[in-house]
């Protein structure tokens, strides 16, 4: 069962990839998380909900925090009040960006939380949600939190497919801070974490990090893409892609120790084939992108 936001044109986003057998065996239930009854209803007869809802976007969290907090924190709320009436177990999506630039490397799940933008924010409120109604209604959940997770079907606002798109129409790649440091997980590996926790039957409230344990700067990683693709694109930093100076998060990098030790959790896939096959994927379905805008 698939819970999906409601649009005039029932759209079903990248659900409509999957091959027709597949699809035909999915329920979809249109709503939106701000709306508890359409979540109740999804949630019905489950066992478990894999909350994945939210608005992502760092650069939107900015020009519109009010449905930003909207949706993460009270969605959560809502898919929480609906796992504690149904009886379902919930995983939780958090996000590294909840650490902020690091204050110790690599991070692991003790690090002090930091909202640097309206996003991270809502995050940290959504993830303390989490954890409250595991103490005060016992709950089960489990909570992952994703070290930027790239690959096939991600949208144009993440840096690896606005790099990629860039460079298969254009001489020019414009990008925002270079030097920032990220640990990118192939979304594969990032799937394998979720089921994995899905399955542990260990619904104890806690937190575990999926990444890589290896960082890369955006300029790094832009270099190592175009030499991948072949080409040789000049990088333009553009003041627009640029993040508040103090709200830009400057290095992630996980400890992701418990995640295999408890789960049983390990990143396969290396940095060039994750990127080859992400490469590979954007040019067939360039017309999902718009290279020439800034997408929020």
């Amino acid at each position: 069962r698939a819970f999906v936001r409601y649009t005039s044109r029932a759209e079903i986003g990248l659900l409509k990839q999957l091959p027709p057998k597949a699809l035909a065996n999915i329920e979809i239930i249109r709503g939106d998380l701000r709306d508890y009854s359409a979540v109740e209803q999804a949630a019905k007869d489950v066992d478990t909900v894999f909350h994945l809802g939210a608005l992502i976007s760092i650069p939107y969290s900015y020009v519109h925090p009010v449905e930003t907090v909207q949706t993460n924190v009270i969605g959560t709320m809502n898919i929480l009040e609906a796992c504690r009436k149904t009886g379902a177990k919930l995983v939780h999506t958090s996000t590294s960006e909840v650490y902020g630039t690091a204050l110790r490397v690599p991070i692991d799940e003790d690090h002090p939380l930091q909202g640097q933008s309206p996003y991270s924010a809502s995050k940290i409120g959504a993830d303390k949600l989490v954890e409250s109604y595991y103490r005060s209604f016992d709950v089960q959940t489990v909570t992952i939190r994703p070290f930027n997770t790239y690959g096939p079907g991600q949208s144009n606002r993440a840096v690896i497919p606005t790099i990629i798109t860039q460079a298969l129409s254009g001489d020019v790649v414009r990008l925002g801070n270079l030097e920032a440091i990220r640990d990118f997980t192939y979304l594969d590996d990032t799937v394998e974490g979720f089921l994995l926790a899905g399955k542990a039957e260990l619904w104890n409230g806690e937190t575990y990090n999926l990444g890589t344990g290896e960082e890369i700067s955006i300029g790094a990683i832009a270099e190592l893409i175009f030499k991948i693709m072949g080409k040789h694109p000049e990088i333009m930093v553009e003041q627009g892609r640029l993040r508040p100076e103090k709200s830009e998060v400057l290095r992630l990098i996980s400890d992701n120790h418990k995640a295999k030790a408890v789960l049983g959790w390990q990143p396969k896939s290396g940095m060039e084939e994750g990127l080859r096959r992400t490469i590979q994927w954007i040019s067939t379905h360039m017309d999902l992108y718009k290279p020439e805008e800034y997408g929020l």
